[in-house]
């Protein structure tokens, strides 16, 4: 990937000219000397102050500058990237770490002036770099120095520092912030001489939002000031009495290099501007020490610094047990580490490995056997300190692995005790309470052995707080199936219900009398109680509360009423209870008291029986239209708890009136049902006035005798012949099996029926003849059959072009 130029590019020192000379670095070729960008270094490797501060600050041209200057360092780890960072900033020229061979770039403490700005920068040597090892002398002067004598800090460190001790340089800031109080705090003047510590955050990638490393960076600041060890009179001083915090990010260099170069711009404008709401310029940050003066006030701070026995390193003795303990702990936390990484995959997958405390337990007891073996002969206090850290690290690496393997064990005894529960279950002969007790002592027994197998006994670590949570999801578990068993049952007793109910209920409403619903009512309950009964012994084996059975038991009387309803409003639907009324007023109208039917005759009260029976039936649709036993004591009602009703398996709550389904019909369709039932019985009635008018017609008596008179030579003549005589008597024999048979009421049918048939073709024919035109015959030359012309279509066309005759 390119860098930029501008913001890593180093000076590049002619050839075969060193670039250290004096304490200061010559200009890269084709630079003039004196130039704002000449960097020098204030103090060497081996800690001296440089001599030439005082003329390069001169050449800078800002010997005269008064107060109208400014001074800022920068600290942090090594290789972190803060030379870069500067030259960015600043415009400076110092110089950067090779990416490709990570070591040391900047030695001891260099300074240059900012390119368009008043600004001397120092870049300050990266503490906890490999080239001085465990030698935290320089680290702790140097960051002491630029603590003092700079009016803005910046603390340069990765995002995954935030939040680490040692990492985020803690430990060093601690022990500036003790010697610095000690020193300067007491002469300082904390409302007006401050100090800016800008933490930049690099390579942010903003899973972790800003304010959240913030609030953890200004946390651990805060603890380490309460910690310091303060003179008795500023014991009451607090962090923001000498020190203000400010926060930001900026990208990945390397992957986000445009993203880095903007947030780079950015920061830089809140040194440059000072219109910007940000500028960290503040006048209370200022040493208000005159530029003419700083080199030789930077050198009396370097002299304290150097003289403070506080920032003396340890004793030599412990240097070396730190440094070997160190090294010790890290070869055996090594080996730890990889044996416990075969088993961390198989737990974040969720598998429960067997024998897990087992191997966690060697896996420790090996690491800390080699590291006591071997640490132990060095200094006690450091040994125990590393060894707790050890320890500390290797239990916070089986923590997880711990935490892991209960949960994949709550999981796995979950699953078997769903299936325990499941295979309990099946067939019919079985005890609901004693599959779930059975099924719940076993998945308890597993997971308290296996959990209690996996804890390091020498730890603080707990299974119990996992185990309360997977009695709770049992419980959970179980409270479902048996509810699901209990909705099952609910519906096996209720499709019983309603197969029971069909039957009387349609029995006692085909057969309409006032004590019809007494008759209903009292089979319903019948029922009812037998599906009650029914439920009752299944569900003792479920080990329900009385609460529980009450619930459900109301909820099987609410689905039988509604069941009992349903099957009411199908036998009283409009067409349904039509076909009853006209049933019962056939019964009474063309039918005798015997069941004959009735065969009228003029002089029969056709209308007294019609209205008779036209008002019994029209007298059962009050009957019909609510539920009314005669005998209260067979009416049925809901317990108290009726308020709601459950209408299915998604539990929806409506509200359920009860006195609201005792009405079947409502008065409108009372009114509808009659006027639709006298139009059916107004057929009837007619029907049976036509059949007496073939009656009505007498033939007077005188009339047999002139038929006797007239035809007696006929009659004579049929008598005395043979052949008629034999037809005559064939006649009679065919007539009287007739009449034996009982076919002459069929007979008459059929005749009839061929009769009207007759002459209802006959009208058809002549009323289509007298309502058609009569149409002259057109003029053919020849048949038609021959010429292929369909009749109907000559038809046609001759009545298109003729005009109506008619």
């Amino acid at each position: 990937m390119t860098q930029q130029t501008s913001l890593n590019s180093p000076v590049i020192p002619r050839e075969g000219i060193h670039p250290y000379m004096n304490g200061k670095i010559r200009s890269p070729a084709g630079q003039a000397n004196g130039s704002t960008n000449d960097r020098i270094q204030i103090v060497d490797e081996q800690k001296n102050f440089t001599t030439d501060l005082s003329s390069q600050i001169e050449q800078w041209g800002l010997r005269d500058a008064g107060f109208g200057y400014n001074i800022v360092a920068v600290f942090g780890s090594q290789s972190t990237g803060k030379s870069t960072l500067l030259n960015g900033l600043f415009g400076t020229n110092f110089d950067v770490m090779d990416e490709t061979n990570r070591r040391q770039t900047t030695k001891g403490i260099w300074m240059c002036r900012a390119k368009g700005m008043d600004v001397m920068v120092m870049d300050v040597e990266g503490t906890d770099g490999r080239e001085r090892g465990e030698d935290q002398d320089f680290e702790r002067k140097a960051a002491l120095f630029s603590l003092a004598s700079s009016e803005i800090l910046i603390i340069n460190l990765w995002e995954h520092q935030v939040g680490l001790y040692q990492g985020a340089n803690m430990g060093l800031l601690k022990t500036v912030f003790e010697v610095n109080l000690g020193l300067f705090g007491k002469s300082q003047d904390s409302a007006s001489q401050r100090t800016l510590l800008l933490f930049v955050i690099r390579d942010h990638i903003g899973t972790t939002p800003l304010a959240n490393l913030s609030g953890t960076l200004t946390a651990d600041l805060s603890k380490i000031w309460d910690g310091l060890s303060k003179p008795a009179e500023l014991q009451d001083r607090k962090l923001s009495d000498y020190f203000d915090l400010s926060f930001t990010a900026l990208p990945h260099k390397i992957l986000a290099p445009e993203k880095f170069v903007a947030g780079v711009q950015t920061l830089r404008s809140r040194f440059s501007d000072k219109d910007n709401e940000d500028f960290v310029f503040k006048p209370a940050y200022h040493k208000r020490i005159p530029a003419d003066g700083v080199a030789i006030y930077m050198e009396g701070i370097w002299e304290q610094v150097q003289t403070n026995k506080d920032l003396d390193l340890p004793t030599q003795q412990e240097l070396l047990a730190q440094f070997r303990c160190d090294e010790i702990a890290s070869v055996a936390l090594a080996e730890f580490s990889e044996q416990a990484k075969s088993q961390r995959r198989p737990v974040e997958a969720g598998r429960v490995v067997e024998g897990l405390g087992s191997l966690m337990r060697d896996w420790k007891s090996q690491a800390l056997s080699r590291y006591d073996r071997d640490a132990s002969r060095y200094h006690q206090d450091v040994y125990k300190r590393k060894r707790a850290d050890l320890l500390g690290v290797i239990d916070s690496t089986l923590s997880p692995l711990f935490l892991g393997q209960l949960k994949n064990l709550h999981k796995s005894c979950l699953v078997t005790f769903k299936k325990d529960m499941v295979a309990g279950m099946r067939g019919d002969a079985y005890n609901f309470a004693d599959v779930v007790a059975a099924a719940r002592e076993k998945c308890e027994k597993r997971f308290t052995q296996e959990a209690e197998e996996a804890r390091l006994h020498d730890t603080d670590w707990v299974w119990e707080d996992e185990l309360e949570l997977l009695r709770e999801e049992v419980k959970a578990v179980a409270d479902q199936c048996r509810a699901d068993e209990t909705k099952k049952l609910i519906n096996l007793t209720d499709r019983n219900i309603r197969k029971q109910l069909s039957e009387p209920v349609e029995l006692h409403l085909n057969t309409a009398s006032p004590d019809m619903w007494d008759k209903i009512l009292n089979a319903y309950k019948e029922i009812l109680e037998k599906g009650e009964a029914t439920y009752l012994s299944k569900a003792r084996s479920f080990n329900c509360t009385e609460e529980e059975n009450t619930r459900a038991l109301a909820t099987v009387r609410k689905r039988a009423w509604l069941a009992l309803r349903s099957k009411i409003d199908e036998q009283t639907a409009d067409t349904v209870i039509l076909g009853k009324l006209r049933t019962h007023f056939e019964e009474r109208f063309r039918y005798d008291e015997h069941g004959v039917p009735q065969v009228w005759k003029p002089e029969d009260d056709i209308d007294g029986a019609f209205k008779k029976a036209r008002d019994q039936t029209l007298e059962l649709l009050p009957l019909y239209a609510k539920i009314a036993p005669s005998d209260p004591s067979a009416a049925y009602e809901l317990p108290s708890d009726a308020g709601t009703l459950s209408l299915d398996d998604a539990q929806v709550d409506e509200e359920f009136d009860f006195a609201a389904t005792l009405l079947v019909l409502s008065e409108t369709k009372i009114m509808d049902l009659s006027s639709r039932f006298r139009k059916d019985a107004d057929a009837y009635y007619v029907e049976a006035k036509r059949s007496t008018v073939s009656s009505i017609a007498q033939i007077p008596t005188w009339m047999y005798g002139v038929l006797v008179v007239l035809g007696w030579n006929e009659a004579m003549t049929v008598l005395f012949n043979p052949m008629y005589f034999t037809m005559l008597l064939f006649a009679l024999a065919t007539a009287w099996v007739i009449i034996q048979l009982g076919l002459v009421g069929p007979l008459l049918q059929v005749s009839q029926t061929i009769a009207n048939e007759v002459q209802r073709q006959a009208a058809a024919r002549l009323r289509e003849h007298f309502s058609q035109p009569q149409l002259e015959q057109p003029v053919r030359s020849r048949p038609m059959a021959e010429t292929g012309i369909e009749m109907d279509e000559l038809e046609s066309d001759d009545i298109k072009r003729r005009p109506n005759t008619l």
